[in-house]
């Protein structure tokens, strides 16, 4: 798992990338891996940034497995990466995304759980596909675009699955800054640094007080929902 991750501690800053060398896709693998990093982020760090390889940061949920033929294998994907996700959302510490390129569906949703969204300007498409690729939301999918995105965009961005460029992500609410390629590292270690001057326990506490309800709702639904891919 260490070759889909890597993991680097500047100033109380953990950065952790995903780099599988091809979708950046949150399969068993890569989702064990970055469930690992967050691990050592919070044991080791006041602070972490998730970025991506350079021109993307996720493709989403791998569909080689779940389209592979093993419905147990898809079923037990799906619910680890929406725990992730709900890790990342509810995560103690200040968490910055760095989106270093495209981001669809649950890349995309993996940047709604960010505190701060930080994008690449290029030729990059970010969204939730899930509707054109004959796919609905997930409980936590809805929730994060309920919560996250703006909301004159939400039906065109969590129902007519439109595909934003970086500035137009911004404006729905997938992003909160857009710079260059080059500005992305700096930028988003500027803002991880600034965030960790905040006190670390209110810092939590208000996150929890802001998101904990909504997140233990989607988490007692990973028990008691339908077992379905």
């Amino acid at each position: 798992m260490s070759n889909l991750t890597t993991f680097e501690l500047v100033d109380h800053v953990a950065t952790i990338t995903m780099n599988d060398g091809k979708g950046n896709a949150f399969g068993p693998d890569m989702i064990a891996s970055v469930n690992s990093e967050l691990d050592r982020a919070e044991a080791e760090a006041k602070a972490a940034v998730i970025t991506g390889r350079p021109g993307l940061f996720s493709g989403g949920f791998d569909l080689k497995v779940i389209r592979g033929g093993d419905q147990k294998a898809a079923i037990a994907m799906r619910l680890a990466g929406s725990r992730l996700m709900m890790r990342l959302y509810g995560h103690p510490q200040p968490l910055v995304m760095a989106a270093t390129g495209h981001a669809v569906a649950l890349g995309a949703f993996c940047l709604l759980t960010g505190d701060y969204r930080i994008g690449t300007e290029g030729d990059f498409r970010i969204g939730l596909n899930e509707t054109a690729i004959g796919m609905s939301l997930p409980p936590f999918g809805l929730m994060l675009a309920r919560e996250r995105l703006t909301r004159s965009f939400l039906t065109r961005a969590a129902i007519a699955a439109t595909m934003f460029s970086p500035t137009e992500a911004k404006a729905a609410g997938f992003l909160d800054e857009v710079v260059s390629a080059d500005e992305l590292p700096q930028r988003a270690q500027e803002q991880a640094r600034a965030l960790v001057e905040l006190d670390g326990s209110a810092y939590a506490t208000v996150k929890q007080g802001l998101r904990g309800e909504s997140i233990a709702r989607i988490v007692e639904g990973f028990d008691t929902g339908p077992k379905s891919a």
